[in-house]
């Protein structure tokens, strides 16, 4: 099976301990409607002071024009992501690796992140994202990676833009704001697939079992 990879590295201007803390309260934000769900199912300090977590996040799944032709339109239109993460404070480094539960068939998604304090410039953090797309559906899996890389490379636009949100509402400035019907439009769609999705997401997490994190540094 041949796999579509993505690297990037991004320099964010702000110390490791506020990006850090920013990870965690990035959501909700309003570039990131398309999480609708987010659920810790194990979390652990170790004995040499690593925090490992497994966390559940729930997205909207809408799938190109072409693939509805394609796909069964009672297809989830919702997607369940495992996100796995290792915070290291000592060394002031923070792993993540997400992949997708459902739909692994059509499109399967793993995502490793790595945020490092810059060691030349303390007061800022390097971000350094690698992305491995695959799909195993037969004679579509060519246009179907290539779905998956934009619409990957669009949400990790957004991923930054929503850091960036809850790193300017730690330092106190205004929080940046789409317009207020793009908003709540996001917010009505989300509302309405968020209760249907929880309990699913939850059976999923079960079903990944509750084995802690891979130690994938």
């Amino acid at each position: 099976m041949m796999v579509k990879y993505f690297i990037s590295e991004t320099d964010i201007r702000n110390a490791w301990d506020h990006v850090f803390s920013a990870f965690w309260q990035r959501y909700p934000n309003p570039f990131s409607t398309h999480v609708l769900t987010e659920d810790v199912v194990y979390r652990e300090v170790t004995a040499d002071h690593r925090l490992l977590s497994r966390r559940l996040l729930t997205k909207t799944n809408r799938l190109p024009r072409w693939a509805e032709r394609v796909f069964p339109a009672n297809m989830s239109r919702s997607v369940y992501i495992v996100e796995d993460s290792i915070v290291d404070p000592t060394n002031k480094n923070m792993t993540t690796f997400t992949w997708n539960l459902n739909h692994a068939t059509l499109m399967m998604v793993e995502e490793r992140c790595s945020y490092q304090q810059n060691q030349d410039r303390p007061g800022w953090t390097l971000l350094r994202r690698e992305a491995w797309i695959s799909s195993g559906v037969f004679g579509l899996s060519r246009p179907i990676q290539e779905f998956g890389l934009a619409r990957f490379k669009s949400n990790q636009a957004k991923a930054m833009k929503g850091l960036e949100y809850a790193l300017s509402n730690q330092h106190g400035d205004p929080p940046q704001r789409l317009p207020r019907d793009t908003v709540r439009d996001a917010s009505e769609k989300a509302k309405e697939t968020a209760m249907a999705a929880t309990e699913k997401a939850k059976n999923l997490a079960s079903a990944a079992g509750t084995k802690k994190p891979q130690q994938f540094v």
